[in-house]
């Protein structure tokens, strides 16, 4: 079976983040595939709603054999599981014990109305362009 290079964005904001963080990091290496690469985990302040809750952020690479869509269904099934309730929609942020977004996936761009490769907004956003870079600059 053919592996496959995604790197996955993790966030956390409420309960026991280093643990929030762990569990899902868990089960993603459990159901998608091996985590080949995981940056530092880094504090960042909320981005698009209010807070006073800051964010715990991180990304891992994980060598899978999963498609894409495969890929989407487990981690809305780990956030479920971690007890997140409800995703952003059409931009209303709020706070969440998880939060795990596919950036990339191979070197493919998928648009649909159900996931979009590379993520759309990953390009404005620090909390996932420093942790990705430092992935990306580690394994050169």
């Amino acid at each position: 079976m053919e592996k496959h290079s995604v790197f996955l964005g993790l966030g956390t904001n409420i309960g026991e983040k280093q643990t929030n963080m762990q569990k899902a990091l868990a089960e993603i290496k459990r159901q998608i595939g091996e985590i080949t690469s995981l940056s530092s985990f880094y504090e960042t302040e909320p981005v698009g709603f209010e807070s006073e809750n800051t964010f715990l952020n991180a990304v891992c690479r994980v060598e899978t054999i999963l498609s894409p869509y495969e890929i989407l269904a487990v981690t809305q099934r780990i956030e479920r599981a971690l007890g997140r309730t409800r995703k952003s929609i059409n931009g209303q942020y709020h706070d969440r014990i998880i939060d795990i977004d596919i950036l990339l996936y191979d070197n493919i761009r998928i648009d649909t109305p159900e996931l979009t490769i590379p993520h759309p907004l990953m390009e404005t956003r620090d909390f996932v362009m420093i942790p990705l870079k430092e992935i990306l600059c580690n394994n050169q």
